[in-house]
């Protein structure tokens, strides 16, 4: 081989190395910077004039980016409406008339757009959202890595499969966080979310009604006076994951959990003789460690599958394709 053919062959070889280089840090916290300087502090505004007005929101928003980054990975896909193409996911079990925030996610795509158009996607900012709403009740904050592109389609038979369900076991917690390249402890750390938010009685009311060992006996009676026994009944009533702190960002959750107080089956099973038990007690008793694990999970939830280059669109507005 020449000389000039063997510094094509080096040129070549540098080249697909910079190309790998680069697909694995194609997310980044300055991805707008340049296009786009303005993004983060707009959808900042947005978010916080949100969770002012109902600071319930924050959980929802929390939860919806979560629900997104499940399935196909954090594309905007649970933001879609259905079409004739393709079943929402907003339908599947785990969302249906429980998912909430989507307004808002509009608001604050409309007020990016006005001052650059085309260029924000919807993934990324609710992936944003997630972050200003936890910061907004007195949650950690992190640096949010972008340049996710958004999905033409949604999947409601991966919705339906891989969120898990609020009447899950311990194992399959675990397994359905593996999937996704979560491990057991970032499992219970983004299980801290729960400290802040609602749940209706239809998915806790096998609980608060089995006279299990597991639930305290007077929180199970004070959530009966909000949840009727008869199935259909009452279905919707809301009670707070967390009794002491709903609206408030902080580790109580565990301490409930650790007093046999978790609203859903799904929460009680951290701390019920099980592997995770040495996690919810560390949580309980080191605030600061709770939300240093929970910021450093969401960053790596938010690493999941993202669309990005040529794949994927900047939707216009969330609900729909371009």
């Amino acid at each position: 081989m020449d000389s000039f053919a063997a510094k094509g062959v080096i040129f070549s070889v540098l080249v697909l190395l910079l190309a790998n280089i680069q697909c694995e840090a194609y997310l980044s916290p300055k991805f707008y910077d340049g296009t786009c300087p303005k993004a983060l502090s707009t959808i900042r505004n947005s978010i916080r004039r949100a969770v002012s007005r109902e600071r319930r929101m924050a959980a929802s928003l929390i939860r919806l980016h979560f629900h997104d980054c499940f399935v196909q990975g954090c594309d905007g896909s649970v933001l879609l409406d259905a079409t004739s193409s393709f079943q929402s996911e907003k339908t599947a079990p785990a969302n249906r008339n429980s998912a909430r925030g989507f307004e808002v996610i509009e608001a604050a795509k409309r007020e990016v757009e006005k001052i650059c158009p085309g260029v924000v996607s919807c993934a990324d900012i609710l992936s944003v959202a997630a972050r200003d709403a936890s910061v907004a009740v007195g949650g950690p904050t992190w640096q949010v890595k972008l340049g996710r592109r958004d999905s033409t389609t949604a999947s409601f038979s991966l919705a339906q499969r891989d969120l898990p369900s609020p009447f899950a076991s311990l194992s399959d917690l675990i397994s359905k966080f593996d999937a996704k390249g979560l491990s057991a402890r970032e499992m219970v750390a983004l299980s801290g979310s729960h400290t802040l938010g609602q749940a209706q009685c239809f998915v806790f009311r096998n609980r608060i009604y089995s006279n299990g060992t597991d639930i305290d006996a007077g929180f199970a009676s004070t959530r009966r006076r909000q949840c009727p026994a008869a199935n259909g009944v009452g279905d919707s009533k809301l009670a707070p994951l967390d009794l002491v702190t709903p609206n408030s960002f902080d580790n109580n959750y565990f301490k409930n959990l650790m007093r046999k107080k978790g609203l859903l089956i799904s929460d009680q099973v951290l701390f019920s003789g099980g592997s995770t038990d040495s996690i919810v007690s560390e949580y309980s008793k080191n605030p600061r460690t709770f939300l240093s694990d929970f910021a450093s999970a969401m960053v790596k939830m938010g690493d999941i599958e993202p669309l990005t280059g040529q794949n994927g669109i900047i939707r216009k507005i969330c609900s729909a394709v371009n």
